[in-house]
């Protein structure tokens, strides 16, 4: 008979995990002390602290010590408490942190704890009835975290895991994260040559190396095509500027942990640029505009600094210098939502043209810290809003995200591990135009202000090629491949016909090599497979004779007899198409 009892949703089973897991590590290490465990995406962690840190072997006595209780069937109850009760039975177990965080608790507020056995946690909830339920997890990994986020604070080690309904979604979610290891676009990174960052030049610094720098140089091609195709104007933008425009602009008060220090160059202060649209809105005002000048699209691949912390820093996905594929629009007021919509078709447009079909969308709405009216914050909104629902987009809101300066659009990309990334943003703003006292001219003669919009397709050149990494695996599809095509003649007697070959392939505009090597063929065709090379054209005694090539794509094992125009017609029309074949290959 099918069990017709609805499911406990895995949020509820993965906090109640964590306690179950903090419960471990006090019946077996009873000096720790105990901090704060939330659920994250396919989730959770606690943060620990204690004298010595936990080592990997350690995770393996806590799992199996969280199995134990599990299978004592404890019963997990839930009590409200007097906030002076709560604090007081803390502080005799031994737990400063917990008062710390009873402090931050608004008074009128309820304070609620749960406890399983002899084990009992300052909690909201809710939680699993029985611990019973707790079966399908395990520990991953274990890193050190400041308290609060907070670099003057204590150092807690920080234990993460995972938990699932059942032990099959288990395996499949351990198979997944074993795959995300193989496809680390810092390990692939350097098997593939792509990148490197080294301590002589900073970390978050990125070195492009020539393979890399080629697929980064495609991709910027086909972003400027696609962008003069939409009516976009490009422009370019100095590294640095006077700290007085960022203050005009109000990024001194609002992003300055972020900016690094200025520099004194003849008596003036000037920090490296942590944004392009304050420079984008000194080209605007370079010259009156005219209403019929509306819409203006000023485009810019600008490349921006960002202070981040050290410990933030994550190979391509965080780094201090990047490059946005950014654009700001000044329109008129009855051009706002035309113009939101159709940056919202380019970004789905050039999304799906490296294969990320599936999006969540998000309209992340007024901060607590804001600049401008709430009128024009509710204008701002309404306008995005619309524009979503022209576009038939469903789209969820997020409280509180929105920009210092305004509303914006965030698109999220699902990749081919189902994980996904912030890339696309759209954000409408009132406010710089204000500060930095922008107008055009009506029709009718007044001068009126431009509402400004920020946009970005792919986010950052950096962030975006990690995610390409990791989402073909580091097999890139022939138009973005480095290197197109390998020719592996089988002996020195086939070098003449291989050098024709290449000849005839680069003259039509292919990325040809050469493996001359005095290697078995078997030996070159592993080599060009562990390079991701798309196509392999062995040459032998019999392709000279025939005047043939001998095709093999890098995932297949057969090999198809081709005449060389027939092979470059066939990579002419894969190209042009951008097809992405066999780049990605989901789990």
């Amino acid at each position: 008979m099918a069990d017709d009892k609805p499911k406990i949703d895995l949020e509820t089973i993965r906090h109640s995990t964590a306690h179950l897991m903090a419960q471990a590590v006090k019946q077996l290490y009873p000096d720790t002390q105990v901090t704060i465990g939330p659920v994250i995406e396919d989730g959770f962690y606690y943060d620990f602290y204690r004298e010595s840190p936990f080592v990997p072997e350690d995770l393996g006595k806590i799992e199996q010590r969280m199995k134990d209780i599990s299978s004592e069937s404890l019963d997990i109850t839930r009590r409200e408490l007097p906030r002076e009760e709560v604090l007081r039975m803390f502080d005799e177990m031994g737990e400063p942190f917990k008062r710390e965080i009873i402090n931050d608790i608004e008074s009128d507020e309820p304070i609620s704890v749960y406890s399983q056995g002899e084990f009992t946690d300052l909690c909201r909830g809710p939680h699993v009835k029985n611990t019973k339920i707790l079966k399908s997890f395990k520990l991953l990994n274990v890193s050190a975290a400041y308290w609060r986020g907070d670099e003057r604070n204590k150092v807690l080690q920080r234990i993460y895991g995972t938990a699932w309904h059942t032990d099959k979604e288990l395996r499949v979610y351990l198979k997944r994260l074993d795959e995300a290891k193989k496809r680390d676009h810092r390990k692939l990174g350097k098997e593939l040559d792509l990148f490197s960052v080294t301590d002589e030049v900073g970390p978050g610094l990125i070195l492009w190396h020539p393979k890399g720098s080629r697929i980064r140089c495609l991709i910027e091609d086909f972003w400027k095509e696609e962008h003069f195709k939409n009516g976009y104007e490009m422009v370019h933008s100095p590294h640095a500027a006077r700290v007085d425009m960022w203050k005009t602009s109000g990024h001194m008060d609002f992003y300055k942990d972020n900016i690094f220090s200025p520099m004194d160059i003849e008596g003036k202060e000037y920090v490296m640029k942590p944004m392009n649209c304050p420079f984008h809105i000194q080209i605007y005002k370079s010259r009156l505009r005219s209403y019929r000048d509306l819409p203006l699209r000023f485009a810019e691949l600008g490349t921006v600094y960002r202070y981040e912390r050290s410990g933030v820093l994550h190979g391509l996905l965080r780094v201090r210098g990047f490059t946005q594929d950014d654009a700001h629009l000044f329109c008129r007021p009855n051009q706002i939502e035309e113009e939101i919509v159709k940056v919202l078709d380019l970004i789905l447009f050039i999304l799906r043209s490296f294969g990320f079909d599936e999006y969540r969308v998000y309209l992340s709405t007024r901060p607590e810290k804001f600049v401008g009216s709430e009128d024009g914050w509710e204008q701002a909104t309404n306008a995005l809003k619309q524009a979503l629902e022209k576009s038939k987009l469903k789209y969820e809101v997020d409280p509180g995200e929105g920009v210092f300066y305004g509303p914006k659009i965030d698109i999220k990309i699902k990749d081919s591990l189902n994980r996904f990334w912030q890339v696309s943003t759209v954000q409408v703003d009132f406010n710089l135009p204000e500060r930095f006292d922008i107008s055009y001219i009506e029709e009718s003669g007044q001068r009126n202000q431009p509402i400004m919009l920020h946009r970005a397709l792919m986010g950052s050149l950096e962030r975006f090629f990690g995610c390409l990494v990791e989402h073909y695996a580091g097999a890139f599809p022939l138009w973005l491949a480095p290197v197109q095509v390998i020719l592996l003649p089988i002996t020195d007697q086939n070098q003449r016909y291989t050098d024709e070959v290449f000849k005839k392939l680069t003259n039509s505009g292919f990325r040809v090599e050469k493996d001359l090597r005095n290697e078995k063929i078997g030996f070159k065709i592993r080599e060009a497979q562990l390079q991701k090379i798309p196509y392999m054209v062995v040459l032998g005694e019999k392709e000279q004779e025939k005047n043939s090539l001998a095709v093999r794509k890098r995932r297949s094992k057969e090999t198809a007899e081709l005449d060389i125009d027939s092979f470059i017609d066939k990579l002419s029309l894969e190209v042009s198409k951008k097809d992405l074949g066999e780049a990605i290959q989901p789990i």
